[in-house]
């Protein structure tokens, strides 16, 4: 299953909250990823808020990305962001 992710939008507390191409609405808490590496550099808030989509999924300069995948299956549905 390979859903692009359409819109993001970094929140407090390193949440991601993201549209998908299908028009769901949900959200990827980050916290659990910040520890290993390459995405320590997401503990610098600056940076964190730099989340953009690239080639359908959500990304940082340095190469850092999360797979439209692991964003789908391991969010949660909200009602609109």
């Amino acid at each position: 299953m390979l859903i692009d992710v359409i819109e993001v939008k970094p929140k407090e507390n390193f949440v991601l909250d993201l549209v998908f191409e299908n028009g769901e609405k949900r959200e990827f808490d980050c916290k659990a990823l910040l520890d290993k590496k390459p995405f320590q550099a997401l503990n610098n808030r600056d940076f964190f808020n730099q989340a953009k989509i690239v080639l359908g999924t959500v990304a940082w300069s340095n190469e850092i990305d999360i797979s439209p995948e692991t964003l789908y299956l391991d969010s949660r549905h909200i009602e609109s962001i």
